[in-house]
């Protein structure tokens, strides 16, 4: 039996441990706004926060973060009020399609924290995520009025 912290909740999983920890999230936990995108860690889309560390979950094995703090998109906002980046996100118009937008807000939120006033090259390296509509320029905007704030 695997444990799991997820958005501060204790889980107990009876689920075999070589199990994406991205199927976890959504089929077991119920938890939806991690997307799937690739299924080979390269995309993003799947990115959630371990150990404020960006991860991707799709490559990621239920048993290799057994006994772990887990964070997705759902476990950002407190209450009615919005997470500073989701509040950028919207401030800025970063969404289109939305498909990409929960992992790579994950993936921003972890930059943040690691590298409160990124430069353009630490954006460059850390955040991977591929967006299919082309919002890049947007996310750098959001990025650089948050590390002014």
């Amino acid at each position: 039996m695997a444990k799991l912290i997820v958005n501060g909740q204790p889980h107990s999983l009876e689920v075999d441990a070589e199990t994406p920890l991205l199927w976890v999230l959504r089929e077991t936990i119920g938890l939806t706004g991690t997307k799937y995108g690739c299924g080979i860690g390269e995309c993003g889309s799947c990115t959630v926060l371990i150990g404020g560390q960006a991860v991707r979950s799709c490559s990621t094995s239920l048993g290799s973060v057994d006994g772990q703090a887990v964070t997705t998109i759902e476990g950002l906002a407190k209450g009615k009020s919005l997470h500073r980046v989701q509040q950028a996100w919207i401030d800025h118009d970063v969404p289109q399609c939305g498909y990409c937008q929960s992992g790579m807000i994950m993936a921003v939120v972890a930059l943040l924290d690691a590298t409160p006033k990124p430069t353009d090259a630490d954006i460059d390296q850390s955040i991977t995520n591929i967006c299919r509509c082309g919002t890049y320029q947007q996310v750098r905007a959001a990025i650089h009025d948050l590390a002014k704030s």
